[in-house]
């Protein structure tokens, strides 16, 4: 038994819904021997997908950029998710899990010929975030020290797990991270700041992936009036910065109130967080009631 698991959960695994705890794959599945795959996340609010057309849009990009066969058609995908939904019977906050890799092979760096990619999906629950909204997290810079294909949503993620453990180990939320002097983004996260009102992100390339909420902040700073720009953001910049926010999936956007120490503007969630965050309730609200 794992702790937090249910084993008599329904996932989908190659053509099969069966119990988690019967869930089985090869040891010489590509993504246990060599971490070759992508996955992606769809949050869900009350048991509705939010922004499952980004989210597959990413999957597809992801699994084009590493060579994988897309194992089905859109329509497929949404009726993979939207059946995976309604057998896990969450009808609450929730998260579907979504794993391609290259299949099962003998062991060779070359990509196999005939491998079939190997699918695997679940759903888990998750709870909103209540307390960081109005308290803000803390964070630490930290040099980004990964691969240069971040744009890639791959379950390698050494990288992303050893810049978490710093966050732990300092007794911080989250990481920032710089490559040569400029901002890139979190541990598991987009980070954004906000400079004399402007709302600011690093470019979309692959140095960061893109997250589906990267497009949802722009369309939710239209919505609200805040000048938004995306570019090269220094250390000194983030340093010197009026707000800092993260975005992430089942985190939403959650601003960040201490960094290495010093408070953010006035060390309390600021003005141009709060207009995103009424426009994110909003956006998740339609859903709900849709």
């Amino acid at each position: 038994m794992i702790p937090g698991i249910d084993p008599d959960s329904i996932v989908y695994l190659n053509g099969d819904f069966v119990r988690l705890g019967e869930a089985k794959i090869s040891v010489l599945d590509r993504g246990f021997i060599y971490g070759d795959g992508i996955y992606d996340v769809v949050p869900a609010y009350h048991g509705k997908p939010f922004r499952m057309d980004g989210h597959l849009n990413r999957l597809e990009r992801s699994l084009a950029k590493v060579g994988i066969a897309n194992p089905f058609t859109r329509r497929e995908w949404e009726k993979l998710v939207l059946d995976m939904l309604a057998r896990s019977g969450r009808g609450g906050d929730c998260m579907v899990y979504i794993q391609v890799t290259r299949g099962v092979a003998k062991r060779d760096h070359a990509f196999p010929k005939d491998a079939a990619p190997s699918v695997f999906i679940m759903v888990s629950p998750f709870q909103r975030v209540q307390a960081e909204r109005e308290n803000g997290l803390t964070a630490i810079a930290i040099e980004d020290v990964r691969w240069l294909h971040c744009d890639i949503k791959s379950v390698s993620l050494l990288g992303n797990v050893l810049a978490k453990q710093q966050a732990v180990q300092a007794g911080v939320d989250e990481v920032i991270q710089f490559r040569d002097g400029f901002l890139t983004e979190g541990a598991s996260c987009n980070i954004w700041i906000v400079r004399e009102g402007t709302l600011l992100a690093p470019m979309r390339n692959n140095l960061i992936l893109e997250g589906v909420r990267y497009g949802l902040m722009e369309e939710l700073a239209a919505q609200a009036g805040i000048p938004f720009q995306a570019r090269r953001i220094s250390r000194e910049e983030v340093d010197g910065a009026d707000e800092i926010l993260m975005t992430a999936a089942t985190k939403e956007v959650l601003p960040i109130v201490m960094f290495n120490g010093r408070p953010v503007g006035d060390g309390r969630p600021g003005p141009v967080f709060a207009k995103l965050r009424e426009g994110y309730d909003k956006a998740i609200q339609a859903v709900e009631q849709a």
